[in-house]
C-alpha cells in the first residue's frame, strides 16, 4: 500500500528533493504540491504532510495538521523546545496526528549530535560554529540548537551545569542556545557544516560534520515519511526514527 505525500516548500531546495524521492519510491505518490501561500486545505486527504518551509509557515502547517489529525514530518528550523512542548497538549486532543520533527536529515549528522552529547560530560568548555549556504535565512540553524540541547540534556543527566562563558551577552559571542555559544555563518562556498568544540586542559577536541550537497539528506527524508505514517504524537530528530525503523 502506498503512503501519499503533500509537500509543503516544494519550490525550496529540500522540497525539490522530496518530490524527486517520492517520484523515484514505490511506496509513495504525491498527493499535492503547496508552496508558502497555497491554501492549506490542499493537504488533507494526505496521508503525510513533508514540511519544509520558514518557521512562521510551518507553526500555521503544523497547527492545521494538528487540527485535522493529519501526520507532518517537519524539517523546518526554529522549532526550540519550549515550542516544541507546546504542542504536547494539542497533540493529546487529536490523538490521531503526528508530528516528527527532524532538524538534520542526515545520518552523518544525527550520529555526530549523539557523539557531542556524549562527549559533553567530560569537558566544561563547549562551543559551536555552524556554516551553511548564503541563501540560509535562519540562524542559528536548527541543527545547533538541537545539538546544544542535547549536550545540556546530557550533562543535566550527569549532574553538571553549563559554566557561565566569559564575554556571554556580547554580540561577537554567539547566540546562547541551552548554555552553549552558537557561531553562525551564512556564506557561499558551503553547503551545510557544523563543529563543535570541546576544550579540555591542554588539548581540544572537535567534532565535525559536513554535507556537500543535499543528496546526504535522501535516506533520512525516506525513513522519516515512512515512519510518520504509522507515528502518533510527538516525535523529535532522526535518531528516534532510526531507533523505531529496526525495533
Amino acid at each position: 500500500m502506498s503512503i501519499s505525500v503533500s509537500v509543503v516548500g516544494a519550490t525550496g531546495r529540500m522540497g525539490k528533493l522530496a518530490l524527486e524521492l517520492i517520484d523515484g519510491s514505490q511506496d509513495l505518490r504525491l498527493h499535492s504540491v503547496l508552496d508558502s501561500k497555497s491554501e492549506l486545505s490542499q493537504v488533507l486527504g494526505a496521508d503525510v504532510v513533508f514540511d519544509v518551509t520558514r518557521f512562521d509557515v510551518s507553526e500555521s502547517v503544523v497547527a492545521y495538521c494538528i487540527d485535522n489529525g493529519l501526520k507532518v514530518v517537519v524539517g523546518t528550523s526554529g522549532w526550540s523546545a519550549s515550542k516544541l512542548a507546546a504542542l504536547e497538549p494539542k497533540l493529546a486532543a487529536s490523538p490521531d496526528a503526528a508530528v516528527l520533527v527532524i532538524p538534520n536529515f542526515s545520518l552523518g549528522s544525527m550520529l555526530a549530535s549523539k557523539f557531542a552529547a556524549e562527549a559533553a560530560t567530560f569537558f566544561n568548555s563547549i562551543e559551536i560554529v555552524e556554516a551553511h549556504h548564503a541563501g540560509k535565512v535562519d540562524s542559528p540553524s536548527g541543527t545547533a540548537v538541537r545539538t546544544a540541547e542535547m549536550i545540556s540534556h546530557a550533562r543535566a543527566q550527569a549532574d553538571l551545569g553549563q559554566p557561565l562563558l566569559p564575554g556571554v551577552g556580547q554580540e561577537a559571542r554567539g547566540q546562547v542556545a541551552a548554555g552553549v555559544p552558537i557561531h553562525s555563518l551564512r556564506i557561499a562556498g558551503v553547503s551545510a557544516k557544523q563543529d563543535v568544540l570541546f576544550g579540555g586542559e591542554s588539548e581540544l577536541l572537535t567534532i565535525s560534520h559536513e554535507t556537500t550537497s543535499v543528496k546526504a539528506y535522501q535516506t533520512g527524508i525516506l525513513l522519516s515519511i515512512r515512519a510518520a505514517a504509522k507515528s502518533n504524537g510527538l516525535t523529535v530528530g532522526l535518531q528516534a526514527v532510526v531507533e523505531a525503523a529496526a525495533r
